[in-house]
């Protein structure tokens, strides 16, 4: 086989890596009962098909063949391992994994695995942040690291949450299953919050090159478009209005160099109608259930941007009302953050500063970078140089994603252009946040 081909299988053993490893994961965990050892497997599995497929050539069904060798690599490890546990364990563990192999190669299992293993992760048994960390790292694919950030938690701290509910589930032999329709409305609180988390790390990557991922975006409307398929909830709907409002943008959040466009300066007519239209009927149902929550207000929000037909026509009193109600609901810091730059579009830059003080007053987000941001545009527009050039340090100092550090860094840069300190203020007085949450990019 010529050099060509092995680079081009290569390349296609890689780009499959990426796209399905946490399906094959899934399926594995499924077939062996073992988070580690599903992991491992996983990985001889990938290991293996380096080393075949530029030989033999790539199989028909690469998905399901990976599966099967992660599989007999798994059993063969087993057997391995034999002279240090008791014989009847041994032979235990392998049957096990024979008998529930029949079903491993059938597409439609393969495809609800994730789903399977998103409610094992999201087990009561689990501390809530356990649930998400797990599940983020287990099923996504995540960077301890970047969970971390996402969690604004340290990530020795998320390791070591990580370890202790693999063990709990190991050492409560909590199954791998879809819970019962009866048992669906409890368990679903922190699965849609994975999957929300999910997706804001896929719409706005919390470090690394790119301002997406698009693999963790999609895989969250995936998902819950089968929860919103199996258990018709308001908030389940209200979640998949909001993830397909915020989707409908991807491709005008950021220039062909991979710049950040923000939301004022988007191409319109770029966003995706269809999506639009979707997450608009969506939010309508949800609506109309009246039992809806944090997710369906949120998609209010994203609908009010979304249907905007030019950035000047935006709603911002309805955005700010909306806002109130939803701090009442979940009275969270990055919902205050966001109400305070809606506050701030509505009312001007000053009466933003002043819930954004608030904010910090309350000894909250000190360490999160888009509150510096939103603090330093809303200086910029204010017309406070020195102020501004602080708080965009901050931010920079604080931001992991390279785009928004360029981004950040070309604001400080317009602090003081060729016309003098004050010529970006008077170039720049009507534009509106530089660096906002992640829902209003």
């Amino acid at each position: 086989m010529s050099a060509d081909v092995q680079d081009n299988i290569a390349e296609r053993i890689d780009a499959l890596y990426r796209s399905d490893s946490r399906r094959i994961f899934a399926t594995l965990i499924r077939l062996l009962g073992d988070f580690d050892i599903a992991e491992e497997a996983l990985h001889d599995a990938f290991r293996s098909a380096l080393e075949q497929w530029p030989r033999d050539g790539v199989p028909a069904n690469p998905r399901a063949w990976l599966v099967s060798t992660g599989r007999f690599k798994a059993i063969d490890g087993i057997r391995r391992r034999a002279r240090f546990r008791p014989i009847d364990d041994v032979a235990d563990a392998v049957e096990a994994i024979v008998d529930e192999s029949v079903r491993f190669a059938d597409d439609e299992s393969i495809e609800d695995d994730r789903l399977r293993l998103v409610f094992t992760c999201c087990h009561p048994a689990l501390s809530p942040d356990a649930q998400v960390a797990l599940t983020l790292r287990e099923v996504c694919g995540l960077t301890t690291e970047a969970i971390a950030q996402a969690f604004l938690t340290p990530a020795p701290t998320l390791a070591q949450r990580i370890v202790r509910a693999k063990a709990k589930i190991r050492d409560a032999r909590i199954p791998y299953v879809v819970p019962d329709a009866h048992e669906l409305p409890a368990r679903l609180d922190s699965v849609l919050r994975v999957v929300y988390l999910v997706f804001n790390e896929g719409y706005s990557a919390s470090s690394g090159d790119a301002l997406t991922r698009v693999d963790l975006s999609a895989e969250a409307i995936r998902l819950g478009r089968l929860i919103v398929d199996m258990l018709p909830d308001a908030e389940a709907i209200g979640l998949l209005a909001l993830m397909l409002l915020h989707e409908s943008r991807r491709a005008a959040r950021s220039s062909a160099e991979g710049e950040i466009v923000l939301l004022e300066a988007q191409d319109r007519a770029q966003w995706n109608a269809a999506l639009i239209r979707e997450g608009n009927e969506l939010l309508s149902r949800a609506l109309a259930s009246r039992r809806f929550g944090a997710y369906t207000l949120q998609a209010a929000i994203a609908a009010a941007h979304a249907n905007a037909p030019a950035s000047e026509h935006t709603n911002w009193a309805q955005i700010v009302a909306l806002y109130d109600v939803l701090l009442r609901i979940e009275p969270s810091p990055i919902v205050a953050l966001n109400r305070a730059v809606a506050v701030a579009m509505r009312d001007g830059p000053q009466a933003g500063l002043a819930e954004i003080d608030a904010i910090e007053g309350r000894g909250e987000l000190a360490g999160y970078h888009l509150l510096h941001a939103a603090r330093a545009d809303l200086c910029r527009r204010a017309g406070d140089a020195h102020a501004a050039k602080q708080a965009y340090e901050r931010a920079l100092a604080l931001a992991k994603q390279q785009p928004e550090r360029r981004f950040l860094m070309r604001r400080l840069a317009e602090l003081t252009p060729k016309g003098g300190p004050d010529a970006a203020f008077r170039h720049d007085r009507r534009s509106s946040s530089a660096a906002t949450p992640k829902s209003r990019v």
